[in-house]
């Protein structure tokens, strides 16, 4: 009888859990247990018996009820669970080899995949972009934190550099060393957002408060207002959590005499009230590059308060202060023969260096030249949710910004002579901008079909005011020769002799800046229609009211020192919309189109046409004030999760296409004169015209991945391919010889090939190794995007490779080696027929202790 056993449905443990769960009383437990008993006790007589067979008869099938079809509720409700038991699978399988490697740690990247941050999993503007980055029509490059920290990029400028299809150029009409990036080929410097708040002018940007940068691909006007033709940047700012409280710190030291500490601190008050606050202190060089410094400090603070669930208020204030000695490059020898206007007629020509000039010559002045760059942000955001399915956000912003700096950029060289012209750049420029965003974001089903609706206005006023300073030239060493605007004229090329020179006179402001108010009022609709996870639709319009106000004084011929006004106001409407395919829950094949608007002065830092911004006082009476480009985009794309969804594989093909382009032409007399720009003869030399009418297009295929291929190898790259070439030119020269239509030519400051990628594999639970390969090819220079001028910067591999060892739970330590093999490369140069170019830096050696707490 012991070997006897009853049905598991009958046994007592099961029996006494029901008759705890249903409330049953005492007596009846036992009245169960007594039966159970019986049972087991005739069963196993019934088994020592000799009593007859018993037959059964087979049951009789009986109908099955109808089942009712789901509602759209019951739909809903069953994907979320199946989103949330997806996500809290990947979450268990999450690894955390190393303190500061993400994963479950409590300062882990919200918006990435919690076991692979390489890989980017949803974007910070949810309502505008409610689905996860697989189901989103269009290419997004997303640079989590984690990927920030393995290419040891301080910089906004350092991350864009490391990623494909995107390309440096300097900051023109003045701003000649700030963060101005190129994407898809076209310029995207007044298109940088902050936690989705454009964050106007150009600037230095710290990534130490940086939980990621997303890079969205493509004219996205309907999404982010003016601009965006190649696309936009945003930068998503880290946020207090509630979570837990955490303590990091990391500290570096690098062979460029770099000495580095950033803190990141999350206090959590209470179960609704959270405190995270940061700073960042550096001392450092440049490696390769003699006097150039880059010292940097600042801070920030977040807090986060959930009063109620359905209340969520953040605010955040960030400060950053980044001085040191600017570095303007070095020269761009021209060899070839020039024309009767003194126009190279050859390519023949390249960056100093490459003719054998030292890399580390500087050819500024460093009793004279500095920089600094200031900013403040600060955010106040307030969710609230109405209903379940309605939410209401506002969002204040206001910003202040400082671009202050004395330079010497070095052209003109004279290669017989071995003489180059040191020419003085300098600006004052104070940016305030004051924005606020209001949306409802609703989401609501049509029967299978769930939306997410957002309909929103957005206002903002944008002031700057642009000086210079005068009093630049009073060296007191003999020796000097200057020309008519004191620039000097002899300093050598190969061995730069002035470079301590004094200056007696202390530079002061001109007090005649150009002042800048653009204001802008914005309404946009968007909806995203999920059907049953097989189908999403989404589009939307926005239309901006746009309005800019330019007063100052001239600066060259007859208007210099005359005061003036300009005035120019646009609507301008955009539509977006994408189709996507869910053969399966691991992929997406879809297609999407969107325009966008580039109105004249959206750049927001040029002073003239030929610079993209708006001149107070127009030479000649030319008119330089044009209707917005036109830029629309189509792209057609698939993307994979592959590997237990940790590595996210996408591929696009696109094409963008610009019309009322800007371009320009050089004339010199009444003889070039046309109808389109009526310059006054009396200005003299050769001067620029700026013209609208041109088109542009650019076509290419972007590959990326992110994530982990297993659990120990993660992955971050793509390849970018692009053709570009102008479609259309409005230049007609009358004299053939001297000037030849823009048409046919590329586009300016592109590196039509790119590649990058960043690898990384765990050894064991202590050690990772990992790497990174970044590839350009040929870039042209160039006025207003065509390549015209002859110039171009050569093609360069550049590797890097770092080591992390975890000493203990707590902490780690890290070795880089960028640039491994000393390469001299070029990023950037100026839009000159003899141009300065920008040189990256030399191998550089760093070591950074991290502590997690």
């Amino acid at each position: 009888m012991s070997n006897v056993k009853a049905p598991r449905s009958l046994r007592f443990e099961t029996a006494i859990g029901s008759a705890d769960e249903t409330g049953y009383s005492a007596a009846k437990v036992s009245a169960v247990a007594s039966l159970i008993a019986v049972a087991s006790f005739s069963g196993a007589e019934a088994q020592q018996s000799n009593l007859p067979p018993v037959n059964v008869d087979a049951p009789v099938a009986r109908p099955r009820p109808v089942t009712s079809k789901p509602t759209s509720d019951q739909v809903r409700a069953r994907n979320a669970l199946r989103r949330a038991r997806r996500s809290s699978q990947q979450a268990q399988q999450a690894p955390v080899p190393f303190p500061n490697a993400g994963g479950l740690t409590a300062d882990r990247n919200p918006y990435a995949d919690p076991a692979a941050p390489y890989k980017g999993d949803h974007l910070q503007a949810s309502g505008k972009f409610p689905e996860p980055l697989l189901n989103t029509p269009k290419t997004v490059t997303v640079l989590s934190k984690e990927v920030l920290a393995d290419e040891n990029a301080t910089s906004l400028k350092q991350a864009v550099l490391n990623t494909a299809g995107v390309t440096l150029g300097t900051g023109e009409g003045g701003n000649a060393f700030g963060d101005r990036f190129f994407v898809r080929g076209f310029d995207t410097r007044n298109d940088v957002f902050v936690d989705g708040v454009r964050d106007s002018g150009v600037s230095v940007r710290e990534n130490f408060f940086t939980e990621q940068v997303e890079i969205l691909r493509g004219p996205g006007s309907s999404f982010a207002g003016r601009g965006t033709t190649g696309g936009a940047i945003n930068i998503v700012t880290k946020q207090a959590t509630t979570e837990k409280s955490f303590y990091n710190m990391d500290t570096t030291y690098a062979s460029d005499a770099t000495k580095r500490v950033t803190l990141d601190v999350n206090q959590v008050i209470s179960p609704t009230l959270a405190i995270r606050a940061g700073g960042v202190y550096q001392d450092a060089g440049v490696e390769g590059r003699s006097f150039i410094t880059d010292n940097r400090g600042g801070g920030f603070v977040a807090l986060t308060w959930k009063p109620v669930d359905a209340v969520k208020v953040t605010a955040d204030y960030v400060h950053t202060d980044i001085h040191g000695m600017p570095d303007f490059g070095v020269p761009y020898l021209r060899t070839g023969p020039t024309n009767a206007l003194g126009q190279y007629t050859t390519t023949a020509g390249g960056p100093a260096p490459e003719y054998g000039v030292n890399r580390d010559n500087f050819y500024g002045f460093v009793n004279r030249d500095f920089f600094e760059v200031h900013q403040d942000i600060a955010t106040v955001n307030a969710e609230v949710k109405i209903t379940p399915d309605l939410t209401f956000s506002n969002k204040v912003r206001g910003s202040e910004s400082l671009l202050n700096y004395i330079g010497t950029i070095p052209e003109s060289p004279n290669v017989v002579g071995n003489t180059l012209t040191a020419n003085t750049l300098s600006r004052y420029q104070p940016t305030d901008v004051v924005a606020n965003q209001s949306e409802f974001t609703y989401k609501f089903d049509t029967g299978p079909w769930r939306h997410t609706a957002v309909a929103g206005v957005e206002v903002s006023r944008e002031t700057s005011s642009i000086d210079t300073y005068s009093g630049l030239n009073g060296e007191s060493n003999n020796g000097i020769v200057v020309n008519a605007s004191g620039s000097p004229t002899n300093v050598s090329i190969t061995n730069p002799q002035f470079t301590f020179a004094t200056f007696p006179t202390v530079p002061t402001l001109t007090g005649k800046p150009t002042q800048i108010a653009i204001d802008t009022t914005s309404g946009y609709l968007l909806d995203s229609v999920n059907y049953r996870d097989l189908l999403i639709v989404n589009g939307g319009v926005r239309f901006d009211d746009y309005s800019i106000k330019v007063g100052g004084y001239g600066t060259s011929g007859k208007a210099a020192g005359v005061f003036g006004s300009q005035a120019a106001d646009f609507g301008m409407p955009n539509f977006n919309l994408g189709l996507t395919l869910k053969p399966l829950p691991i992929t997406s094949v879809y297609v999407a189109y969107a325009t966008s608007s580039d109105p004249v002065g959206s750049e927001f830092d040029g002073t003239s046409a030929a610079y993209g911004g708006l001149a107070p006082v127009l030479n000649g009476g030319s008119n330089q004030i044009f209707g917005p480009m036109k830029n629309s985009a189509i792209e057609i794309g698939n993307k994979w999760e592959l590997f237990d969804r940790h590595l996210l594989v996408s591929g696009a093909l696109f094409q963008t296409d610009v019309t009322n382009a800007r371009e320009s032409v050089n004339i010199t007399s009444t003889a070039n004169q046309t109808a389109a720009c009526p310059y006054n003869v009396s200005i003299g030399g050769t001067q620029p015209c700026i013209s609208a009418g041109a088109a542009y297009r650019i076509r290419g295929i972007d590959l990326e991945v992110a994530g982990k291929i297993t659990d120990k190898w993660s992955v971050f790259g793509g390849l970018v391919l692009m053709k570009s070439e102008v479609t259309k030119s409005l230049v007609a020269p009358a004299d053939p010889a001297l000037y030849s239509s823009n048409v046919g030519l590329p586009l300016a400051n592109i590196a039509h090939q790119s590649f990058s990628l960043l690898s990384k594999y765990q050894i064991d639970d202590r050690w990772e190794v990992g790497g990174q390969a970044v590839y350009r090819s040929k870039m042209y220079g160039g006025t207003l995007l065509a390549a015209n001028q002859g110039t171009a910067l050569p093609s360069f591999w550049r590797f890097d490779t770092f080591a992390e060892a975890k000493i203990d739970k707590n902490w780690t330590a890290k070795l880089f080696v960028n640039n491994i093999f000393n390469k001299l490369y070029y990023t950037a140069f100026y839009q000159s027929a003899a141009p300065f170019t920008l040189e990256a830096p030399g191998r550089t050696v760093a070591v950074v202790l991290s502590a997690r707490y």
